[in-house]
């Protein structure tokens, strides 16, 4: 998808910014990502309280396949067509987005934990032939 229809397109928001990210893009406003661009679709930052609307429209949750953990969903959901069309209420929705952005910024972490040291095979003895007199 074009980054200057991006531009466009979220213009009666604010200024967003198109950065590529693996093989999709990110939707940036002032530092944070509130959307992202896959295969030419839209997907807009959720949480559980907005997804409700999302489910409304018909939108689905942006996945992909990782090999070893199958399935994984994001918290982003596909623009819905309408959109496209109503710019006033898209920045409705980019704001909402960026709500969220925002309060995951400033959501405290969990801990991680740490790394665990890798451990070493024991040596094995020296075979009594192979030592030196």
């Amino acid at each position: 998808m074009d980054p200057e229809f991006v531009r466009e397109l979220f213009a009666p928001f604010g200024p967003v910014t198109v950065r590529r990210m693996f093989r999709s893009a990110g939707i940036f406003h002032r530092g944070l990502m509130i959307g992202l661009i896959s295969d030419g679709t839209i997907f807009l930052k959720v949480d559980d309280a907005s997804i409700p609307d999302f489910e409304r429209e018909g939108s689905r949750p942006f996945t992909y396949t990782r090999s070893e953990r199958g399935r994984v969903a994001l918290p982003y959901w596909r623009l819905p067509e309408r959109l496209y069309d109503d710019p006033e209420e898209l920045a409705a929705w980019a704001t909402r987005a960026l709500a969220i952005a925002e309060r995951k910024k400033l959501a405290p972490r969990a801990k991680a934990r740490p790394k665990r040291a890798a451990r070493r095979k024991p040596s094995k003895p020296t075979p009594p032939s192979a030592r030196r007199p």
